[in-house]
């Protein structure tokens, strides 16, 4: 079982790695600068590496860059090897990563929020309070309240 510390130099090395092979290396059209590699992750015995990526684009795009991706993962794959000078290269696994829709989601929320915010502050700002200016019993009222009491009950 490898450290910790050395399944994360080997990640930063493939990212490093295929990401500038996908940059100059491979001539497929499918793998154009609109993809991005966001992060790199390898198991405990450096056997199997994910590798995540983002592309910008559409759903066609997407299709089309994970198919790139499939059919570059050998070449991908003994570059890393090259470059890692490990006993054992490990295997690559595409995964489109989730950030840019979670990034929407979260602000699509947001704005929802700021226009609550602006419906309540607009429907407030010409309000007043129900009740009178200071709601709180003062020490006076509570002696005026027993002396109404006591002049009530002499009236019987």
């Amino acid at each position: 079982m490898a450290d910790n510390a050395r399944a994360k130099r080997l990640a930063d090395l493939i990212r490093e790695v295929v990401a500038q092979k996908l940059q100059r290396g491979i001539k497929d059209p499918r793998l154009g600068s609109h993809i991005t590699i966001t992060d790199t992750r390898v198991t405990g015995d450096l056997r199997e590496a994910t590798v995540f990526y983002t592309v910008y684009g559409g759903e066609e795009e997407r299709q089309e860059a994970a198919a790139g991706l499939e059919s570059a993962k050998g070449i991908l794959r003994s570059e890393v090897g090259r470059a890692a000078g490990v006993k054992f290269t490990p295997t690559l696994t595409f995964v489109a990563d989730a950030l840019p829709e979670n990034a929407k989601t979260i602000q699509d929320l947001l704005d929802r929020a700021r226009a609550a915010d602006e419906a309540v502050r607009e429907a407030s700002a010409g309000a007043r309070y129900a009740g009178d200016a200071d709601p709180y019993r003062k020490p006076e009222d509570d002696e005026a309240d027993e002396a109404d009491e006591t002049d009530g009950d002499a009236a019987k």
